[in-house]
């Protein structure tokens, strides 16, 4: 019996070290703190945005002329609130992501919306990002973009945005459902969400980080909506940095 029950564990760790056992494992969010790794000039950028604080705003007293115009209550603490928590942290309760019992020092890096609300869960196709910078520096080899779709990467941005800014009761977007948020165009026009503008708007104050660089190890589709453009206006990542794919 023991026998076999190591022959399955070593065959099963052996199908799990491969390609396909990793297509077979569902990814995971692992927080900013892994991504800024490689982008350190994203996440830089990104702390500084409303996205990098987005936590706080649930806190009493924070955006409080914001919440009487949407009928909250100002000196409530919304931060466990889970109507309202799942639009302000990142994979809230997914596997990996953030989650009231999820411990402090890996949580500071799932609160506000991270890196994973728009990419998708990192686990997996971060390792991928790896080999495949690896392998471009040494043969010049683009691996193929489906590769990390397959492995959580999510290049639809837009669905990922609307998923909170067009949630409400109304909306035009099929994907609203409950909890809706309180904050819709009714509310205050300026909540009418724009995605091709929203994305626009980088840097400090604003939801997006600025835009860097990549190395363009990964080919074909699916090709993001918007990037070639911001390609072209994109600065330079820090000295030293891996920047490969967004």
């Amino acid at each position: 019996m023991k026998k076999t029950v190591l022959a399955v564990t070593f065959a099963l760790a052996a199908f799990l070290s491969t390609d396909a056992g990793l297509a077979a494992r569902k990814p995971s969010y692992e927080g900013y703190k892994k991504c800024g790794g490689c982008h350190k000039s994203q996440k830089d950028s990104w702390l500084k945005t409303s996205h990098g604080d987005a936590f706080d705003m649930l806190k009493p007293k924070e955006k409080a002329k914001e919440k009487k115009k949407a009928k909250l209550d100002p000196d409530k603490d919304y931060t466990s609130d889970e109507k309202c928590v799942g639009c302000h942290t990142t994979g809230y309760k997914r596997l990996g992501g953030y989650s009231e019992s999820v411990p402090e020092n890996k949580a500071q890096y799932l609160i506000n919306v991270g890196c994973e609300v728009c990419h998708g869960p990192g686990s997996l196709y971060r390792k991928e990002h790896s080999k495949a910078g690896n392998r471009y520096k040494k043969t010049n080899e683009k691996t193929p973009r489906q590769d990390i779709v397959d492995l959580g990467q999510d290049y639809d941005y837009e669905e990922a945005c609307n998923s909170c800014h067009m949630n409400y009761k109304g909306s035009p977007w099929k994907g609203a459902k409950e909890p809706y948020t309180p904050f819709t165009p009714e509310v205050d026009p300026e909540y009418k969400f724009n995605f091709d503008k929203a994305v626009r708007e980088t840097g400090k104050g604003k939801a997006m980080h600025e835009h860097f660089k990549l190395r363009n190890v990964f080919e074909g589709e699916p090709v993001p909506k918007l990037r070639d453009e911001f390609q072209k206006k994109a600065k330079e990542p820090a000295p030293a940095e891996e920047e490969t794919e967004e």
